[in-house]
């Protein structure tokens, strides 16, 4: 018979489990002991269109308050450069007399402006009248519900606020209360970075002003010179308080309550942004009157009833898809413990889910707004100079934040990228003839911002060609519609609208490209994003003709648009016309290191480490590079990731672990992934050992560093690309699982061709598949060795135990 002493740990272990002490780490939160004292800390929410940057603190909560549509600048002049075309006969003639540095000069002549920027909307100060010392704080954001709390103690007495951000009412909601009666006390301050004035009427207190006039390199000029009453986008923020036992107080420019249990803050924002064509000014939205219905209307609705409405359309979206990666051992500790613990080599499963679930809630909450797709920090901007203009980089970054978009069943949060690309096209087709002599189709360029500017930038000469000068954003962007198409099999917005963007893409390509001297198509001139090359008598440049990027994403858009046009059973003597070109474009080379060469030459990289990959386009995102069709590419793009290494920055490292898993080599792509999961301080805080470089915020933000969302999105999207992988006739299930995930199971996972796909693991083989299709259509599923077709009709659901 035991003792009394041996029963009593095995009893008291018991009681924490049941009471939850004791649990495996959350797949759906991130939580914290302490506010957030950095932007890297902080807690965000969305609803596609406004964003809140939440601290949590306790005697002042600070929250930065931003509008996907309040960007700096006005309606972009397309024709800003109408000659510079004139320049690319001399830059074509220097190139083929191989006279790099006479050519680098000359591409400096087919530049214009630089692209607007995001800006910060405002800021919202709740300033608590607390005195005494605070005890058991927490903070939290629940991804399953995109709602965040903070809750402390304070002499006895607990207070709680509650946080969301409603798509259907487009309001922002904090519910604050304190366990003790009448102890709430507290006053609201609105401010902005920006040109702008706040006043208190009617218990609103309302903050209203307008954006600047400039171009992204001008901040070194004060506001004040910036600014223009009759220019800009004008924009607008409302607060108003809800209570039932307290009492509203208010001074010239502040707005509070006092005495109460319970109080509900309703907060509102708009802009007049009307589109990228309308002048925001004289043709802007009344953001007064927008701010003010929507406010209205939510402030006539109870909280829970918000909160309901909220959480229904969220989840909506965030419920299609589950992810069970297997047992975990790894405690329950805050996210930025448990991401220091991870960044040591311990096991943490549900980190990982975690982390691709919050990329799935990122997009969810940044990319509602027709148009105005996620930027480089999606939607959540603090600063009026941010990193980069916090523009959309179609040289990469903007794209990578779609590559989740369509394969974690977010489909109709794509539809701001494909609407910025319709845009593009109409700006796009003057930057054609104007900058590149091409009088069909339409292009874009390295740079763009909410007025869809297309041209290529560098402040017309003053910018480095190996970043500036780059013409084929139009061709990348255009196997985003493809994507959209062969995912949804959405065949009257192929025909209606993507088609024609497609063609417009293709046909620039083909009146850009030249032949060169053995016959071949290539274009000219050229460079390969941000990267450099190094000539045998040691000239470093970024200027050359036949660039692998240019025209591997050529040979993308050519097969993406006849396909299309063989689906919709049109245009044939195009498409012949692509076929045609895509026969007589310049091939692939491998080096003599045995790498994909980038250059037309086999040169050196200036930067063989180089943290950007696009001669790789064709392996990913593209697809015409494989390790069945194309084994030779495939082991030269491998052997080009193995000379670039593993250490790079956060978005890179998101698009190397997508190539890794197109290459089959799940072990690699996982050990890519856990670097990217590396913990790294925030920017400005000061610690004796600071851990620095790319990797993962303590609030889950991707580190570049600084902030770039595109490495969430990147590396959320390659979770899925390591499990279900597929084209428009096949099903490759598990292609690149890690040892690590050695069971598990995935619900909701999309796949090209209209399907939905769930499956089950254990022991790394495939144990059950069920295979939903959303048309009707076939496909063949394919896990290891084993093959097989299936035929499903509209709706119609298969299981199959493998």
């Amino acid at each position: 018979m035991q003792s009394k002493s041996f029963y009593r740990p095995v009893l008291f272990f018991i009681f924490y489990i049941f009471c939850g002490k004791i649990a495996a780490q959350s797949t759906h939160k991130l939580w914290y002991k302490q506010p957030a004292d950095y932007f890297e800390e902080t807690l965000v929410l969305g609803n596609g269109k406004m964003g809140a940057t939440v601290f949590g603190g306790v005697n002042s909560d600070k929250i930065y308050l931003n509008d996907i549509t309040l960007w700096s600048g006005e309606p972009v002049n397309a024709n800003m450069n109408p000659e510079a075309y004139k320049n690319i006969p001399a830059i074509r003639e220097a190139l083929k007399n191989e006279n790099y540095k006479l050519a680098e000069e000359l591409n400096k002549k087919l530049q214009g402006k630089n692209a607007e920027s995001y800006a910060p909307l405002g800021t919202l100060e709740i300033n608590n009248f607390h005195t005494g010392k605070t005890s058991n704080y927490y903070r939290e954001l629940d991804i399953s519900n995109a709602v965040s709390k903070v809750s402390y103690e304070i002499d006895g007495v607990k207070y709680t606020r509650e946080y969301f951000v409603s798509a259907p009412d487009q309001i922002m909601v904090i519910k604050l209360t304190s366990s003790q009666k009448g102890a709430l006390n507290f006053d609201i301050h609105s401010s902005s970075l920006l040109t702008s004035s706040s006043e208190l009427k009617d218990n609103v207190l309302a903050l209203n002003g307008v954006a600047p006039i400039h171009e992204n390199e001008q901040y070194s000029v004060p506001l004040a010179f910036l600014a223009n009453k009759e220019r800009g986008t004008r924009f607008t923020s409302l607060v108003k308080i809800k209570s039932t036992d307290g009492t509203i107080v208010t001074s010239d420019k502040s707005l509070g309550i006092k005495n109460a249990s319970e109080a509900v803050i309703y907060v509102s924002v708009s802009t007049s942004f009307n589109g990228f064509d309308k002048n925001p000014n004289t043709e802007g939205l009344d953001n007064k009157a927008i701010a003010s219905d929507n406010l209205n209307k939510a402030f006539g609705k109870t909280f829970d009833k918000l909160k309901q409405s909220h959480i229904t359309d969220y989840q909506k979206f965030h419920n299609r898809v589950s992810l069970d990666l297997g047992k975990t051992t790894a405690p329950d500790l805050p996210t930025d413990e448990r991401l220091l613990r991870y960044a040591d080599g311990k096991e943490d499963k549900n980190l990982e889910i975690l982390y691709f679930q919050y990329g799935r809630y990122l997009l969810i909450s940044s990319s509602r707004t027709l148009g105005v797709p996620a930027n480089l920090q999606g939607l959540w901007n603090p600063y009026v100079n941010p990193p980069w203009s916090c523009d959309y980089t179609l040289n990469i970054n903007a794209q990578e934040n779609y590559w989740l978009a369509e394969n974690t069943n977010l489909s109709e949060m794509h539809l701001p990228l494909l609407g910025l690309i319709k845009n593009l096209s109409v700006t796009g087709k003057i930057t054609a003839k104007t900058f590149y002599g091409v009088d069909k189709g339409w292009t874009a360029a390295h740079n763009s911002d909410i007025w869809a500017m297309s041209n290529p930038v560098g402040q017309f000469g003053k910018e480095d060609p190996m970043w500036a000068c780059w013409p084929l954003a139009g061709a990348w962007l255009s196997t985003h519609i493809w994507e959209h198409y062969v995912f949804t099999q959405d065949k009257n917005y192929l025909k209606n609208e993507g088609y024609s963007l497609m063609k417009g893409a293709a046909e620039f390509c083909l009146g850009w490209m030249v032949t060169d001297k053995n016959g071949n198509l290539i274009t000219s001139p050229s460079t390969s994003p941000e990267n450099q090359y190094l000539t045998p008598d040691g000239f470093v440049g970024a200027t050359l003709y036949g660039g692998t990027a240019d025209l591997a994403m050529i040979r993308e858009c050519f097969d993406k648009t006849i396909k299309a046009s063989k689906v919709l059973n049109i245009d044939a003597d195009f498409r012949g016309k692509l076929e045609e070109a895509l026969a007589k474009l310049h091939p692939y080379q491998i080096g003599k290191k045995g790498n994909l060469q980038e250059w037309y030459f086999d040169w050196e990289d200036q930067d063989p480490r180089h943290r950007h990959q696009s001669q790789l386009f064709g392996l990913f995102p593209g697809d015409h590079i494989t390790p069945s069709r194309t084994p030779d590419l495939a082991e030269a793009s491998k052997k080009t990731l193995e000379i670039k290494g593993d250490e790079t920055t956060g978005w890179s490292k998101g698009w190397r672990i997508n190539l890794w898993a197109r290459l089959w080599d799940g072990n690699r792509a996982y050990k890519m992934f856990r670097e990217l999961l590396r913990y790294v301080d925030p920017d400005g805080k000061k610690t004796e050992h600071p851990r620095r470089g790319g990797g993962t915020y303590p609030n889950l933000f991707d580190a570049h560093p600084p902030f770039q969302i595109d490495g969430n999105f990147g590396g959320a999207a390659a979770i899925a690309e390591m499990l279900v992988q597929s084209n428009e006739n096949e099903i490759r299930l598990l292609p690149a699982l890690p040892d690590a995930w050695e069971s598990g199971s995935v619900k909701g996972i999309c796949a090209r061709g209209g399907f939905e796909i769930s499956l089950e693991w254990d022991s790394k083989k495939l144990k059950t598949v069920s295979v939903f299709s959303k048309n009707g259509g076939n496909t063949m599923i394919i896990s290891g060795d084993k093959r097989q077709n299936i035929s499903l009709k509209k709706g119609q659901k298969l299981n199959i135990v493998w």
